[in-house]
């Protein structure tokens, strides 16, 4: 018996692919929301997104000498972070934090190699601007390595502009910038919806998985 071209066993690989990812789709509950960049779920997806940027980037990674290695300002009044996780699991994570007084600065965002292809990254960077919104910014910037060219087409196919240098962030090679329209309106109304005492606007993130993006950045 002839064996399968390796043509043939790609687009077998590719359908089966697509099967999986339309189930998991159809049935998986993703949940996007905030939580402490300290919290145990937001370390694990931290340590593997810096494993993967080792293994990725000419030279490997290391996170103390990129720019604001430090998780502080990811906390409340101007900063946020969020766990995306599917069926309980955290699978991805991002982080605002102030690059100025209207600028949020996007770091760290990343969605697990086994959860990609559902479209989680792009649901993730569409929460993260809604907080963005709701904090009172009304731009994001954010940069990335040449070696994340998924990350470079998802940013480009959600309306960011690639931007002069805006820092000297040394794993570096792209800087990306979006105007996140009706920001301050939309973060006085979500303001005042607040209950007393707390000091991160809430959002309803928590839906269904469906279809659609590409992930991974």
């Amino acid at each position: 018996m002839k064996a399968p071209s390796d043509r043939s066993r790609l687009a077998g690989l590719a359908r089966w692919l697509r099967r999986r990812a339309k189930a998991i789709s159809s049935h998986a509950k993703v949940a996007i929301a905030p939580e402490p960049a300290t919290s145990a779920a937001a370390q694990y997806c931290l340590g593997e997104y810096y494993r993967e940027l080792g293994d990725r980037f000419d030279g490997g990674f290391d996170p103390e000498l990129s720019l604001f290695p430090s998780l502080d300002e990811f906390a409340p009044p101007r900063g946020v972070f969020l766990v995306a996780r599917l069926d309980g699991q955290p699978v991805g994570c991002g982080g605002l934090k102030p690059i100025s007084a209207d600028a949020a600065y996007l770091k760290r965002m990343w969605i697990a190699p086994d959860a990609r292809g559902l479209g989680l990254a792009r649901r993730l960077l569409s929460a993260l601007e809604e907080q963005a919104r709701l904090l009172g910014y009304s731009v994001m910037r954010l940069e990335t390595n040449k070696t994340l060219v998924e990350a470079q087409q998802l940013y480009r196919s959600s309306g960011y502009c690639e931007t002069p240098p805006f820092n000297d962030e040394p794993y570096a090679h792209y800087w990306f910038e979006k105007a996140l329209h009706g920001g301050k309106g939309r973060a006085t109304a979500a303001r005042a919806a607040l209950m007393p005492g707390e000091s991160v606007p809430g959002l309803p993130l928590r839906t269904q998985a469906e279809p659609g993006g590409r992930g991974g950045n």
